[in-house]
Order: structure tokens, then C-alpha cells, then sequence
């Protein structure tokens, strides 16, 4: 089984990281081959509108460092992504992946009834960390992304969120939630 984990956190070995790595360390010892990606550390732009991979590419027609990214994750199994909320959302750096994704779908996506160009079947594992203690705060975020990622043959999705954790290393001090991420990876490997 390959994984492939895709860091939005700007802060090295800040929450989210410490879960993905938890869920990371967890797969491998289950058999998984894991890659991850911190997107901080990468160039890239986000999708450019240009409309090459709906009219003549099956990829994106970018070519900057997160062509490597949507090539790994198109071959992946699983997909872990994990990021922290800021203002709101997702980080400016996984919705600049998250906008790059829109190669996966073929160019009648709107009206077929497989829209995407991904084989069906892949995992997802979304991560989500916030400083905000409310667990009613920022709920909505795991659903309008999930469905996003359906479209492209994510059909079995997993939420681990942690909420309170403002501080780099936070989450160590909620082992429920880090054993939460170990739990999804027995899960996804006894499938």
C-alpha cells in the first residue's frame, strides 16, 4: 500500500505534522510504503485557470515543484493531508494544492458519471488541527473538502482533528487524538 502524505503547515513539527507523522509511523509498521511532501518547502503556484489539462493534458500543465506531489498521489493508496486551521480554512498552501488537484477530473466531470481520472478505490486521511477549544468552531471545514476529493475516487474518508492545540506540540499532550490517527491506520490496512 502506498501513502502519501501532503503537510499544509508552514510550522515544522507543528500539530498537524506530529499527527500525520503518528498515522505515518503507524502504516509503515503495518507493511505501508509512505512519501510526504511539505508543501512550505516547495515552489509552486496555485491552478492557473488555463484549461490544458480539460483541452489537450491529462495533467497539469504547471510545471513547478508540485507536479512531483500529483504524481505521487495519483499513484498513491492512500492520501493523508493535514493542515492547520488558519482564519477559518485550510492553510493558503493546501488550498493552493487543492486547487492544482482540478487535472484529476476529465473534462466532462460536470455531466459523466466517473469524473474522475484517478483509480477509484483511494483512501483518504484528513487532518485537521486548530488552536480554537471549540469543537463547533471550523466543522464544516473536513466536509466541503471531502466531498471535493470524492469527486476524484476518494470514497472512503477519515477525519482525525484535534481542536485546542495553538501551541507548536500541543497535541502531545492529548494522547486520545494520537492514538485516534494510530486507530485509522489499523483500520485502513485491515481492509
Amino acid at each position: 500500500m502506498k501513502c502519501v502524505c501532503v503537510l499544509g503547515s508552514p510550522r515544522v513539527n507543528g500539530n498537524s505534522e506530529i499527527l500525520a507523522q503518528t498515522f505515518l509511523k503507524t502504516m509503515e509498521s503495518l507493511g505501508a510504503e509512505t512519501k510526504v511532501y511539505a508543501l512550505n518547502k516547495l515552489k509552486y503556484r496555485g491552478c492557473q485557470a488555463c484549461m490544458a489539462c480539460k483541452k489537450n493534458l491529462e495533467t497539469c500543465a504547471v510545471k513547478d515543484d508540485l507536479i512531483e506531489v500529483l504524481d505521487a498521489v495519483r499513484e498513491a493508496d492512500v492520501l493523508v493531508l493535514a493542515s492547520p486551521v488558519y482564519y477559518g480554512d485550510i492553510t493558503a498552501q493546501t488550498k493552493g494544492f487543492v486547487d492544482r488537484t482540478y487535472c484529476y477530473l476529465a473534462p466532462d466531470f460536470m455531466t459523466i458519471p466517473n469524473p474522475s481520472r484517478l483509480k477509484p478505490g483511494k483512501k483518504l486521511v484528513f487532518i485537521q488541527t486548530q488552536g480554537h477549544p471549540d469543537v463547533t468552531q471550523f466543522n464544516d471545514i473536513y466536509s466541503k473538502y471531502s466531498n471535493f476529493l470524492k469527486w476524484y475516487g476518494f470514497e472512503e474518508s477519515y477525519l482525525v482533528r484535534s481542536t485546542g492545540v495553538g501551541d507548536k506540540g500541543d497535541v502531545n499532550k492529548h494522547p486520545q487524538i494520537l492514538e485516534e490517527a494510530k486507530s485509522v491506520a489499523h483500520k485502513i490496512c485491515q481492509k
